[in-house]
């Protein structure tokens, strides 16, 4: 009896296999600068870095799954099989196959996704409990608005228990939706601008209260430790102090652009893993970008797709607030790939949701 499986699932099955067997010697190769945050979360108790937070709860979660006392290698055989799961779970577009623009994003964030994930990452934790979002928003059971409601809710409460800038994520969203309702030309772009706006409003808004903007208990508190690093060629740094109104301003507008439109990496000619990644980020946010443009226009007639890129950009507007470099802007956007991967194959999960109904 033959077993016939599809170009698609068969080309899946192949990039996930080749995948693996880099995960497997990632740690081999890569230099130390790739396992900084995996020897935090392995050398740590959670107790000593407190058990709320980004690292408290990811040295709890491998401290209880055993993870943290395996080699790199054993975790990336346990850890990428899982996520490529999630993403067949959630589908393989038809034309997966075939060469295009998208496709070989999707292709090169695979080996990223090997490369993050092979070891144990907060990545890894982002990615499983974001991937919730996606299932919501396939299912056939819940109502619409629900659908939106419990997304926002469980971004929310992914802020409070582990990064805390994701609750920002439903705020600039919200906001962002609510220009749909006004008569507006370039809606995407006033749209960014108006949530870039509302994250302005919210860290000055910090900064009264505590005496510190985002900026300078994030951003500039990490760099200012590692100024003269040689593993921070990446670093992102605000052309004008952040200790003014007008300074955060600047800072939150220049990392946004630093992160999401990174043309002046270029002159990291002679770093090829930073260039690539800035010609991936570049078509990817100019795919979304028209993307969202084209939902802004009519937003009752692709609701879900319009709420995952509405998230989306909130996040990206976020990562210009919080990101110290490049490359670690780099491995957050792993940790949110299954929104990526959905707002990209949006109208392929569709139509198999239109099929199973």
């Amino acid at each position: 009896m033959k077993i016939l499986i599809k170009e698609n699932k068969l080309f899946f099955l192949c990039l996930f296999i080749i995948n693996l067997l880099v995960g497997v010697l990632a740690y081999f190769v890569l230099p130390d600068k790739f396992f900084y945050d995996a020897k935090t979360i392995i050398s740590h108790d959670y107790s000593e870095l407190s058990s709320s937070g980004s690292y408290g709860f990811a040295c709890l979660f491998y401290k209880i799954t055993g993870l943290k006392y395996l080699s790199y290698p054993i975790v990336a055989i346990i850890q990428y099989p899982i996520v490529v799961y999630i993403l067949y779970k959630i589908g393989i577009p038809y034309n997966f196959q075939k060469i295009n623009v998208k496709n070989v994003l999707v292709y090169i964030a695979f080996f990223m996704m090997a490369i993050f994930i092979s070891m144990p990452s907060k990545e890894f934790i982002t990615f499983t409990y974001l991937s919730i979002i996606i299932f919501l928003y396939q299912s056939d059971s819940i109502t619409l608005s629900k659908k939106i409601v419990f997304s926002l809710l469980i971004l929310a409460f992914f802020g409070v228990f582990f990064r805390s800038y994701f609750l920002l994520i439903p705020i600039i969203s919200i906001g962002m939706y609510a220009l749909t309702y006004l008569k507006l030309k370039n809606k995407a772009l006033k749209s960014v601008v108006y949530g870039i706006f509302i994250a302005v409003l919210m860290s000055l808004s910090v900064g009264i209260l505590s005496g510190k903007n985002f900026s300078q208990s994030s951003r500039d508190a990490v760099n200012s430790e590692r100024m003269n690093s040689k593993d921070a060629n990446s670093m992102i740094q605000s052309p004008v102090k952040t200790d003014t109104w007008y300074g955060e301003t600047i800072s939150i507008i220049y990392g946004f652009i630093a992160v999401n439109l990174p043309l002046e990496g270029f002159k990291h000619i002679f770093s090829p893993q930073i260039i690539a990644f800035i010609i991936w980020q570049l078509l990817l946010f100019y795919i979304l970008f028209v993307r969202l443009s084209i939902c802004l226009n009519d937003r009752h007639k692709h609701p879900l797709l319009l709420w995952t890129l509405l998230i989306l950009f909130s996040y990206f507007i976020v990562q210009g607030v919080f990101e110290p470099d490049l490359g670690t802007a780099t491995r957050h956007k792993i940790g949110v790939f299954p929104l990526i991967y959905f707002a990209l194959y949006y109208e392929h999960f569709r139509k198999e949701l239109q099929q199973n109904i």
